[in-house]
């Protein structure tokens, strides 16, 4: 009799949650969103994420609130704050393809299928010097870094990053050597380069755009299989110079948010729908147009597979060029086909 009375009421507090669930769902949004992103202030998650959800919020009818949760490895410390929140659509995680490597970097122990991704935007990695450094080609750094092993600096985001990525297929495609210095972000790479702090700096073309069209930055050559045209200037592919980048390059940048895969499928539909009204929106072509950022738009199964096939490609790169500290193996990571 005990046991039944215990199933009986397992079965009311299961219909009741579902209920519950079904009503919070129904009610969906009744409060402000907060979208936790993964990377610095400044840097292209951050821009894109706040210039989305700014649109997003005219469709979803309640703010989006950015914060900004940095540090860790491969933004671990804003993914373990983004998973550990409850799953009702009430948190955003906002990140890019670099997170994808926090596990086999050892920020985590989750592979991205604990989340559904709603990709945005894309945007080409490129390698550029300050104006002051005496490089006006990439030859000429390419010829200094090998005749002056590890002594030229290079920033880019956090270790495991795609920036970081770049910087260890550049190094191997050139059989050269230099300092890496990891930044939380790119937008905080970028200034190193600003003050002279370091001589070198990989980020995307959209998070540089501004810099090199003000001459602060010198650009070197895009890390894409073609040149480059950015303004009046068009800007040479160092694939194109040197072919034996291609072996790891290029790699696709996947910039925007995510949820729990637990959240509601009717909350997911609201936030899809919020999400690719803005994407259409305006402002976000706009902004997308002026700073050089290719709109994605994908959502769902679509958006999830590139993920996973990131996820592949970039644990194991890192693998491959020594970075990983985690055998993605042994993580259940296949191999990338």
């Amino acid at each position: 009799m005990k046991s039944k009375t215990l199933f009986t009421g397992l079965v009311i507090a299961a219909a009741t949650w579902a209920a519950g669930s079904a009503l919070a769902a129904e009610n969906f949004p009744s409060r402000n969103i907060t979208d936790v992103v993964t990377w610095s202030a400044g840097g292209g998650t951050d821009v894109t994420n706040r210039v989305i959800t700014a649109a997003m919020s005219k469709y979803i009818g309640t703010n989006i609130n950015v914060v900004n949760k940095t540090g860790g490895v491969s933004g671990s410390v804003g993914l373990l704050e983004g998973f550990a929140a409850k799953p009702d659509g009430y948190t955003l995680i906002g990140l890019s393809e670099s997170n994808t490597t926090a596990a086999v970097m050892g920020g985590w122990d989750k592979r991205v299928d604990v989340f559904d991704f709603f990709i945005a935007t894309s945007s080409p990695d490129i390698v550029s010097v300050g104006k002051n450094t005496p490089w006006k080609s990439l030859d000429e750094l390419v010829a200094f870094i090998k005749e002056n092993p590890g002594k030229v600096r290079v920033g880019a985001g956090g270790a495991g990053s795609l920036h970081h990525i770049n910087v260890l297929a550049f190094e191997k495609g050139i059989e050269g050597e230099m300092n890496f210095i990891p930044y939380p972000g790119s937008s905080a790479s970028q200034n190193a380069a600003l003050s002279g702090e370091i001589d070198v700096v990989i980020t995307t073309v959209a998070e540089q755009n501004q810099l090199i069209q003000s001459g602060d930055f010198r650009p070197l050559g895009t890390l894409t299989e073609k040149p480059y045209a950015l303004g009046d200037m068009v800007i040479p592919s160092a694939l194109e110079a040197y072919p034996s980048l291609k072996k790891h390059l290029p790699i696709s940048q996947a910039i925007g948010f995510a949820v729990r895969k637990e959240v509601p499928t009717d909350v997911k539909k609201t936030i899809a729908k919020a999400f690719i009204s803005a994407i259409g929106s305006d402002e976000v072509k706009k902004f997308a147009a002026e700073n050089h950022y290719e709109l994605v738009g994908a959502f769902g199964a679509e958006a999830n597979k590139k993920m996973t096939r990131l996820e592949s490609l970039f644990s194991w790169t890192l693998w491959e060029l020594g970075a990983a500290k985690v055998d993605p193996a042994t993580l259940g990571i296949p191999k990338p086909e």
